[in-house]
């Protein structure tokens, strides 16, 4: 297996991380937070798809499918490109309101085809290629993907603990 495989490997398994996050959970529970000053379960998918979305979108130099979607619609939200989560206070995370648990997998699930579509073209050499060169040292797309894969796999994995956490 080479990188590029394992990259693909990696990014095939959050899916799952995200469904047993949210599965059965009713609108209502999505934006609980199971602790005063907590993130709700739904903000957490929701930002870890946001964060693929803009930069996946960004190395395919394509539109982000939370822009050109029906996704904002059904968080109550505008399609602004830049509104990933990242900074949220407690009152922007509080407007972040899935319509139901269809919401946060059709939007990821559009989001993993492009991320599909990335990774299909991606060979171990193109990992390293640089991306971003605001950064010492500058990112290569291998680190990039790396990044978002251990950003969604955190958030995944908070929105399972705080599922753990609902109605105690």
């Amino acid at each position: 297996m080479n990188a590029a495989e394992l990259l693909r490997e990696l990014f095939g398994r959050i899916p799952d991380e995200i469904h047993r996050a949210i599965d059965g959970l009713s609108p209502a529970d999505l934006v609980a937070a199971p602790v005063e000053g907590a993130n709700p379960i739904g903000w957490l998918i929701w930002h870890l798809t946001r964060v693929q979305d803009h930069h996946v979108a960004e190395l395919l130099d394509r539109e982000q499918v939370w822009v050109g979607g029906v996704w904002p619609a059904r968080f109550g939200l505008d399609a602004d490109p830049g509104n990933t989560g990242y900074g949220h206070r407690a009152a922007e995370v509080a407007m972040v309101r899935p319509d139901g648990v269809e919401a946060l997998v059709g939007y990821y699930t559009a989001v993993a085809a492009a991320t599909a579509d990335l990774l299909a073209a991606t060979s171990a050499d193109d990992l390293d290629r640089v991306v971003d060169d605001r950064w010492d040292p500058p990112v290569t797309l291998g680190a990039r993907l790396v990044s978002i894969a251990d950003d969604d796999v955190q958030h995944a994995g908070q929105a399972a603990y705080a599922r753990g956490l609902l109605g105690r």
